[in-house]
């Protein structure tokens, strides 16, 4: 194949080309950027130095010089609602809803921000119906999630149920651990309804719908346990507790007296109590020490009950341990009849380490630090689901 001489010649024109069109789009680049006012970037510049109040004002000062900047408004909406200033986000966000100029996702981004603004501001009927005007759009999986955080929030858990099985299927997200806690909720409610002349069978359909949602998921077994309990079916609530053990040994703490006494109801309260400690050594709970304690002080004498939170508390140190440990010394000196003087001794002691022991048996969100003096699965804070460890705040908390 012969080389063309001729293309040596054109190599200068193509080069000469490149250049003429490098500096037209350096010009129109110049041209635009001269067409922005100042408060533009003095906005991002605020933006970036983290002074919204201050960014909010210069892209006030743009939108009101240039009305069509559609993006500007989205971001002006997005700082205002940021601000809690939802009253102005929603303005904003309105403004371009009701745009005849925008296109089909520009006008569905603003409705979708819109919905926020309306969540925010505690509007949620009209924040629900915003969402629901999003079916069939990009936005509509978002737009999906809003709505079961609505539904979680007014606690209507059947709407829940069908919102998180429809967004799981829809986005693929994992969402049966949600659905274990709805059906949970739902059996409570069934519980707690004395209207209910038998409580028992909705409440365990509920639950038989947690496990099938999330088998290994510990709430639905300690719920069961809990129902059988109360109904007086012991043999039924220690089988749906060992599942706790198996799956979540140290959530047992949290039904620690409960499952002694069933344990000692069926005759087998050495077997019961063994397992207590063995996921105690494992994985020490100032709950489960309070319990195995009060269990030994019952069946076994306040004295073998007192030496073995002594042993205890030299393997764990605990200020809740020895709020424990005084109180099992006050009985063991009353009943041996000890000197007024001791016992007061150890009565003021026990007084004065009351209130910081109180301080310490709180159970902490791990998401926002909501401290509370029962234990939740739905943080009352921040509306995480299993944020709250199985531990008192002493057991949390570095030393």
């Amino acid at each position: 194949m012969e080389f063309e001489f001729w293309w040596l010649a054109a190599l200068p024109l193509f080069f000469g080309l490149g250049w003429v069109a490098a500096r037209l789009d350096i010009r129109q680049l110049v041209r635009a950027s001269s067409r922005l006012p100042d408060a533009y970037f003095a906005g991002l510049n605020f933006l970036l130095n983290e002074q919204h109040d201050k960014a909010i004002d210069a892209f006030i000062d743009v939108v009101k010089l240039d009305p069509e900047t559609v993006e500007l408004h989205f971001a002006l909406g997005n700082l205002f609602r940021r601000r809690g200033e939802t009253d102005r986000a929603i303005r904003v966000h309105q403004n371009l809803v009701n745009r005849s100029d925008l296109e089909p996702h520009q006008r569905e981004h603003a409705l979708h921000e819109l919905g926020q603004d309306f969540l925010r501001a505690g509007l949620l009927d009209r924040a629900e119906d915003a969402f629901n005007r999003l079916e069939g759009t990009s936005y509509a999986s978002a737009a999906l999630g809003s709505r079961l955080t609505i539904a979680q929030m007014v606690r209507d858990w059947p709407l829940a149920i069908e919102l998180a099985r429809r967004l799981q299927r829809e986005s693929g997200s994992d969402l049966r651990q949600l659905v274990v806690h709805f059906h949970c909720e739902l059996a409570e409610q069934a519980l707690a309804n004395p209207a209910l002349a038998s409580r028992q069978a909705p409440a365990r359909r509920e639950i038989d719908e947690a496990l099938a949602a999330g088998i290994d998921h510990p709430r639905p077994w300690l719920l069961l346990g809990e129902a059988a309990h109360a109904d007086g079916d012991m043999q039924s609530a220690v089988q749906a507790w060992e599942n706790v053990v198996r799956s979540s040994p140290s959530h047992l703490a949290l039904i620690g007296e409960r499952w002694l006494d069933a344990n000692a109801r069926l005759g087998q309260l050495e077997a019961g109590r063994r397992i207590l400690e063995q996921v105690h050594q494992a994985d020490p709970s100032v709950d489960a020490l309070r319990a195995i304690a009060r269990c030994r002080a019952q069946h076994d004498g306040v004295l073998a009950a007192v030496a073995w939170m002594q042993q205890e508390l030299v393997r764990m140190p605990s200020l809740l341990g020895l709020e424990q440990l005084l109180e099992l010394r006050q009985s063991a000196l009353a009943d041996a009849g000890a000197d007024p003087t001791l016992r007061s001794d150890v009565q003021l002691t026990a007084t004065l380490i009351e209130r910081q022991a109180s301080l310490l048996s709180r159970y902490v969100c791990r998401h926002c630090g909501f401290k509370a003096k029962r234990f939740y699965w739905h943080c009352p804070g921040c509306n995480h689901w299993d944020s709250y460890a199985p531990k008192r705040t002493e057991e949390l908390e570095p030393t």
